[in-house]
């Protein structure tokens, strides 16, 4: 049984502009330190789901290690579905402290993933409190880390 793992990809470099009303751009990487990943009912053939709880850590505009992630994944073939999933992230984004959770949905296949992401409305606290935002990846497996790109607004 093939399971899908977000395992690594290039790195733009992070920007330190800062933030008023209008939206940053941000970018850097991030590496996944664990991945559990469980069925939900069968798991032979296709269609079938499966639950994973990850951890990651980011670097770049968004630091935070020990990240908290659950994903929900729908194999659709053999290494090729869909997910969908939260993550809760507690560090920091351009310097300024804080958590919040992003929202986060995907596809993937036998080559890599490719997943968006916006921050859950009212999830930002601390010096992220108003923060809103989107972004995404797109890595090859195989490489040692994901290059992600994230755009957002504090206020």
């Amino acid at each position: 049984m093939s399971t899908f793992t977000p395992d690594r990809a290039r790195s733009p470099e992070p920007s330190t502009a800062s933030v008023e009303t209008s939206s940053v751009e941000t970018a850097g990487r991030f590496t996944y330190a664990g991945w559990e990943e469980l069925p939900v009912g069968s798991p032979d053939g296709a269609p079938r789901l499966a639950r994973a709880l990850v951890t990651n850590t980011f670097t770049g505009g968004v630091e935070a290690s020990g990240t908290s992630c659950a994903y929900t994944i729908a194999y659709t073939g053999e290494s090729v579905g869909s997910y969908t999933g939260m993550e809760l992230l507690s560090g920091s984004v351009d310097g300024r402290r804080g958590s919040f959770v992003l929202e986060e949905s995907g596809t993937f296949d036998a080559g890599g993933t490719t997943c968006r992401f916006a921050v859950v409305p009212g999830s930002g606290t601390g010096d992220l409190t108003g923060l809103s935002g989107s972004g995404g990846f797109t890595h090859r497996h195989g490489e040692a880390s994901v290059a992600y790109a994230f755009s957002y607004r504090l206020g």
